[in-house]
C-alpha cells in the first residue's frame, strides 16, 4: 500500500499560509493608511477592490516601485502640518539652462538637477507643439520664504495670506522640485500654455500640487501655474488612484512609511 505523503512536512502547506497571513496583512495594511491618510471612500474603495483582487496588484506594484526609489525628497509630504528642517537645501541645484524654455519674472532661477532634465524633455516637447514655456519661479530658500510670507501678510493680512503663501519650512518650492509657470494667476489655466501641460504635465514626472476645488485638502488656494516633479512613476500613481490629486497620495505614502 503506497504512503500518502504528508503534505505538511513538505514545507508547502506552511508556506502557502504564511503568503495568506501576508497578503491579509497588507489589505489591512492599506485599509488601515487609506483611512488615516483621510482618502475619500469613492477612492479607497477603488483602491481596496483593486488591492483584494488576487488578478490584479496594479496598486501595490506601483506603490513598491516609488518607495524603492532612494530619492525620498520626491514623495516628501511638505504642506501645513509637515515642515523640511530650516537648514535643508538640495545638494544639486543648478541654474536654469533656458534651452527650450525661458525665463519670467525672475533669473537667475535654480532647481535640481533631475526636474531641471525633466523640465527641459517637457519644454522641448511643447516647444515641438508650438509652444514655448515660461518659468516665473523655482527653487526658494528657507530665508526667502520668510520674507516672501511677510510680504503677503502685509499686503492682504495673516488669514488670506495663509491661503496663497506657504510659511517658511512648508513651502514645496524649499525642495527644489517647483516650478510655477505663466503669469502666476489662475488665468493661466485657460492659456495654451497652461492646458498643454495639464495635459502633459505627469509624462514627464510633472503634478499639479493645488488644484481647484481642494483648498480644505490642501491648504491652499487653487494654483493651476504650481507644478511638482515627483518622477513619472509617482505622477502616474497620483493620476491613476488618487484623482489627480497629488495631497491625497502623498498623505497616504506618508502615512504608509510612518508605520
Amino acid at each position: 500500500m503506497p504512503v500518502q505523503q504528508n503534505v505538511e512536512s513538505t514545507g508547502q502547506l506552511p508556506v502557502q499560509k504564511q503568503n495568506r497571513q501576508n497578503e491579509t496583512l497588507i489589505k489591512e495594511k492599506v485599509s488601515h493608511i487609506l483611512k488615516a491618510a483621510e482618502i475619500p471612500a469613492e477612492l479607497r474603495k477603488e483602491i481596496e477592490e483593486n488591492v483584494n483582487n488576487s488578478n490584479s496588484n496594479a496598486f501595490l506594484i506601483q506603490l513598491d516601485r516609488i518607495l524603492k526609489d532612494d530619492d525620498r525628497y520626491l514623495r516628501t509630504l511638505v504642506d501645513k502640518q509637515h515642515a523640511l528642517p530650516a537648514d535643508y537645501e538640495p545638494d544639486d541645484l543648478i541654474d536654469l539652462q533656458y534651452k527650450s524654455y525661458r525665463a519670467g519674472i525672475t533669473d537667475p532661477m535654480m532647481l535640481r538637477r533631475k526636474a531641471e532634465t525633466a523640465l527641459e524633455e517637457m519644454a522641448a516637447a511643447a516647444r515641438a507643439a508650438g509652444l514655448t514655456l515660461v518659468v516665473s519661479s523655482a527653487y526658494r530658500s528657507y530665508e526667502y520664504q520668510i520674507g516672501s510670507f511677510e510680504r503677503w501678510t502685509a499686503r492682504l493680512g495673516l488669514k488670506e495670506a495663509e491661503r496663497v503663501s506657504a510659511r517658511a519650512g512648508h513651502s514645496q518650492h524649499q525642495l527644489g522640485l517647483v516650478a510655477d509657470f505663466g503669469s502666476i494667476n489662475n488665468n493661466f489655466a485657460d492659456s495654451a500654455m497652461g492646458k498643454w501641460i495639464t495635459a502633459n504635465a505627469a509624462r514627464f514626472g510633472f503634478s499639479l500640487s493645488y488644484p481647484q476645488g481642494y483648498e480644505e485638502i490642501t491648504g491652499y488656494a487653487w494654483e493651476s501655474w504650481h507644478f511638482r516633479f515627483v518622477g513619472i512613476e509617482l505622477a502616474n500613481f497620483i493620476n491613476s488612484w488618487f484623482n489627480g490629486v497629488q495631497q491625497y497620495a502623498l498623505r497616504f505614502i506618508h502615512e504608509w512609511e510612518k508605520v
